[in-house]
């Protein structure tokens, strides 16, 4: 605890420090917290969210696993839960338009599958074509939807891309290369972000006004989505890792190879600031009351061990107290101690119930657990970063709106790199340190 606490001094040091951040004469009015802000968090979540169901589905629908018919649903549902976002900025008919454009893209995820199951190279070429005339016709629709905001190129390029993350992921799972499968997966995850960012800017100036003149790529807005992809993507390998383990599944390694390239992300950013003393502890900690008690609980489904299940969830208690208190003083108190630790402990039952719905074999419980649980992760930037932003705000100026935008290629996006992509990976490091942190809001409430 001492140790990270120093890494959060220093941390902050150096945030102060770069010559690249100018003062904003609004630094009180940063926060997390705006329409453009939000849009981008629900395009994050939305897409990013499609690209896990979409591998995850290709990869057990080709494993003829019992769960795939459950997973479908989900992909399913997601393009649906698409629909009001797009209906909230263009209107019913363009997001009628929308949901038959994208919804039926997805049926080339099974396409995919039955042409690898039966060696059909011609079925494979017709899926190939029918993914090419749907990155056209969706690419067309977005930019004329932005109006040329996103560029009919850009978006076709950023589609296409993403539609090769996926492919790219199921056929080195298919040839059993599984360490190119979950690189392939890290890569295509974190492109998702990327194209939300584009779609949400390229709104966001497009519609000024509806948006009060802020900013989707805004530093706090960059804060809150970097915060989201780390979190997201750590619940994603867990949830993954647990079912491929208790299944004793021969990419299971794997998985667990890209939980560890996960978190040596954030060892490399401790050791920069703190040496490998601080990195060592951090590593200790994050494995031991928290990577490894997920491992314990596996074995102990496999093994019927109730008091290795038992010991499992206290290691877990100890994680959420431990970081509930150091996440309260790190913040200065912007977020309460008793509340962070039972929102960290709220996340790491989350996994627990998508496993153990898992092991029972509902699997639609499994999957309504895991999206929950998926979306509870987004709440982290909007608690957490602003949090920080409420304790830094002189950190995060510059919400409004330019009168132009700068050409970088995706449309008119501003990059924004005034502060160093690694001081909010080491922000990430914090957050995903406390297993996620925001107030829980429910479906039900």
């Amino acid at each position: 605890m001492k140790a990270m606490k120093k890494v959060f001094v220093l941390l902050t040091a150096m945030m102060v420090l770069v010559p690249s951040i100018a003062l904003a004469d609004d630094h009180k009015e940063a926060t997390v917290k705006t329409p453009a802000a939000d849009l981008r968090a629900d395009l994050d979540k939305l897409l990013s969210e499609h690209f896990v169901l979409a591998t995850t589905f290709m990869m057990k629908s080709f494993e003829d696993s019992e769960d795939a018919d459950e997973v479908w649903n989900k992909i399913d549902q997601n393009a649906k839960d698409m629909t009001p976002a797009i209906a909230s900025v263009y209107g019913e008919e363009a997001a009628a338009q929308f949901e038959e454009i994208f919804s039926s893209h997805n049926d080339y995820s099974d396409d995919f599958v039955k042409a690898a199951k039966n060696d059909d190279a011609e079925a494979r070429k017709q899926a190939e074509k029918e993914v090419e005339e749907f990155v056209n016709e969706f690419g067309s629709f977005l930019a004329t939807a932005t109006e040329g905001n996103l560029p009919v190129k850009a978006a076709k390029e950023a589609l296409a891309a993403h539609e090769q993350d996926v492919m790219n992921v199921f056929d080195h799972y298919v040839n059993e290369e599984y360490q190119k499968a979950y690189q392939s997966f890290r890569k295509g995850f974190n492109r998702m972000f990327e194209i939300s960012k584009a779609l949400s800017t390229a709104i966001t100036t497009q519609m000024p006004e509806k948006f009060q003149n802020k900013k989707a790529d805004a530093k706090a807005a960059d804060l809150r989505s970097n915060l989201n992809a780390l979190a997201s993507e750590h619940f994603a390998l867990a949830t993954l890792e647990m079912q491929k383990g208790f299944n004793q599944a021969p990419d299971y390694d794997f998985v667990t190879w890209a939980e560890n390239q996960h978190t040596s992300d954030f060892k490399a950013v401790i050791q920069s600031l703190h040496g490998e003393e601080g990195a060592a502890q951090f590593e200790k900690v994050w494995q031991q009351n928290h990577i490894n008690a997920q491992t314990n609980v596996v074995t102990a489904a496999l093994e019927d061990d109730k008091e290795m299940r038992m010991k499992a969830e206290e290691s877990l208690k100890m994680f959420a107290e431990d970081y509930g208190a150091f996440l309260a003083s790190a913040t200065e108190g912007n977020m309460p101690q008793e509340a962070a630790t039972d929102a960290i402990w709220t996340h790491e039952e989350d996994v627990l119930q998508t496993f153990d719905h898992y092991v029972n074999g509902d699997y639609a419980a499994t999957y309504d657990s895991f999206h929950e649980g998926y979306g509870y992760m987004f709440g982290i930037g909007e608690t957490l970063g602003d949090a920080i932003v409420k304790q830094m705000p002189e950190q995060f100026g510059a919400e409004m709106m330019p009168e132009s935008m700068p050409d970088t290629g995706l449309g008119g996006m501003s990059d924004n790199h005034s502060i160093s992509t690694w001081i909010w990976v080491a922000f990430g490091a914090m957050v995903l340190l406390s297993g996620g942190v925001l107030y829980r809001r429910k479906a039900y409430q």
